[in-house]
């Protein structure tokens, strides 16, 4: 198993309208071989930006990694570049292994 995640730090006061992007996008994960499963986390708010965290689940990093250079992960990121005032510089990418 492989967890990829992005963390994005996003201005204060722009929560709802993130939110309501990854709400509305199509990810195209659907029937991606090796996908598992997405969620959207919600961390802690400094006066700075609140935290957040995309995280997927997948059977390998293989898997991964092919859909990183599928046509499903160039329609999901598409639109990627829009509503740019929203974050404080691009997101943080972490791979992990499952090693338990």
């Amino acid at each position: 198993m492989y967890i990829a995640m992005n963390r994005f730090r996003i201005r204060p006061g722009h929560e709802a309208e993130f939110l309501e992007v990854w709400r509305n996008r199509d990810s195209h994960l659907d029937g991606v071989p090796g996908f598992k499963q997405f969620n959207m986390l919600q961390g802690p708010t400094t006066d700075e930006h609140t935290l957040f965290v995309s995280h997927t689940t997948w059977e390998s990093k293989d898997a991964f990694t092919a859909w990183t250079q599928s046509e499903a992960f160039r329609k999901a990121h598409a639109g990627a570049g829009g509503s740019r005032e929203m974050y404080l510089g691009p997101p943080q990418f972490e791979g992990f292994e499952i090693q338990i």
